[in-house]
């Protein structure tokens, strides 16, 4: 196969495509194909890994009463989550729609396999933990190709994770990650919704590089 050429159309596309990478929280009800999610996930097996061991695990939450159960762990996260705020920041965090759970028609999942033979540990001797970086890269290239098929995801992060294993009854050797809705999105924003809605402002600050 010949080496690709990445014109300056695709590197300007490409740039549009991180731009509008969203963490969607409002969803249509459509479907969402299964041959497409299928792809999806295929062209998660081309993420970067630490020593090629590709431990992420993705699991598709369909059954309602596991999708109740991790609705109910959100809500009681999420109260948890307000009770630390006062004040105007309180009266703000109320207000923000923070996950698409109950309107996402796919849920997913991931979990990192730290016990996994593939790679032999190359790599991961003194940073273990680059096996769960590993799976977060999984999920960042799930998040720009669903973005480039029109699909909007969202990383439920407000969740209580060993609640969360345990409502999906995976192998023991597995370490949750994330938690994903997957769908269609009601709108397309270029700008963040909690930088719309007040919560914070996008900052220069990680464009910093700190010499030594």
């Amino acid at each position: 196969m010949n080496q690709p050429e990445f014109d300056q159309a695709f590197a300007r596309d490409f740039e549009t495509l991180l731009a509008w990478r969203r963490d969607v929280r409002h969803f249509r009800p459509d479907p969402v194909a299964a041959e497409l999610v299928e792809h999806l996930l295929d062209l998660t097996t081309l993420a970067p890994s630490v020593g090629n061991a590709q431990p992420w695990r993705f699991v598709s939450v369909d059954d309602p009463a596991r999708r109740a159960a991790i609705i109910a762990n959100f809500e009681a996260a999420n109260a948890a989550a307000l009770s630390n705020y006062e004040g105007e920041k309180a009266q703000l965090y109320a207000q923000l729609k923070l996950a698409g759970l109950r309107q996402a028609p796919r849920h997913f999942a991931v979990f990192c396999d730290e016990a996994t033979d593939q790679g032999a540990g190359l790599g991961r001797m003194t940073m273990p933990e680059t096996l769960r970086y590993s799976a977060v890269l999984a999920i960042h290239t799930l998040w720009l190709a669903a973005r480039v098929q029109g699909l909007g995801l969202g990383w439920v992060s407000i969740i209580d994770p060993a609640a969360a294993t345990a409502s999906l009854d995976v192998p023991s050797g597995w370490r949750f990650v994330a938690y994903l809705c997957l769908g269609y999105p009601e709108a397309d924003h270029l700008e963040p919704e909690l930088q719309r809605r007040g919560w914070q402002a996008r900052e220069a600050r990680c464009r910093e590089v700190l010499q030594r």
